[in-house]
């Protein structure tokens, strides 16, 4: 099963994709987890874009991306977020898949309204030392300001400030509705309405799925 999930910032992707990973043990992973595994194992390009502030050229991304699929923990399918962003790395996407025998299954499209997603990330609060994340909405710390799991004190991302995240949706936006198109016209694209809580939006997604991926997938 080869899954991509889309959605603008702070819609719930990397909570759906946990809750479906673990429900069909397919690793769930974003072109994050794949840049920091690269630059963990020397990839000295990469760093160099990450630690400048520059956009990584799609040629790269690519390049890391069809790596990070050969891999033996993918064999049994992936949950991809936060790649394909353009036309040409969607294109690209397909011939690496076509190269190893796999292709794209499903497409979600993860919607909600700007004010839900406004409100979620400036609602959303990170362990300054742990990493843990919470929510003041849906997952409040047990202590006010403070970590459960290593007491720290609890802060507000920079990009989650609300006319940052306004500006992340508007860029969102315009990157990726070619992408919602292209796919759409493959017939793999299915919208999933994300402004529920996230054990609805879960239950929606693998009714979706069950309808639209064969079972031996």
């Amino acid at each position: 099963m080869q899954l991509l999930i889309f959605g603008p910032p702070g819609v719930g992707k990397g909570t759906l994709s946990g809750m479906i990973s673990d429900k069909y043990k397919i690793p769930h992973v974003s072109t994050g987890d794949i840049f920091r595994n690269e630059i963990k194992s020397g990839n000295s390009e990469l760093k160099d874009y990450v630690e400048k502030g520059l956009l990584v050229p799609n040629m790269v991304v690519n390049k890391i991306v069809e790596k990070a699929l050969r891999e033996d923990s993918f064999k049994n399918g992936f949950i991809l977020d936060g790649y394909p962003r353009t036309l040409d790395q969607a294109e690209f996407l397909e011939n690496a898949l076509w190269k190893i025998k796999k292709k794209i299954d499903l497409v979600l499209n993860l919607v909600a309204s700007e004010e839900t997603i406004v409100e979620r990330l400036t609602a959303r609060r990170n362990c300054s030392k742990c990493g843990a994340m919470y929510n003041l909405i849906t997952m409040k710390p047990k202590k006010k300001d403070v970590c459960d799991k290593c007491g720290s004190p609890l802060v507000m991302r920079k990009d989650d400030e609300p006319e940052t995240v306004r500006k992340r949706i508007q860029v969102y936006g315009q990157e990726t509705s070619p992408l919602v198109d292209y796919y759409k016209k493959k017939k793999l694209l299915v919208d999933v309405d994300a402004s529920k809580k996230p054990k609805e939006v879960f239950k929606e997604a693998v009714k979706i799925m069950e309808e639209r991926i064969p079972k031996q997938q």
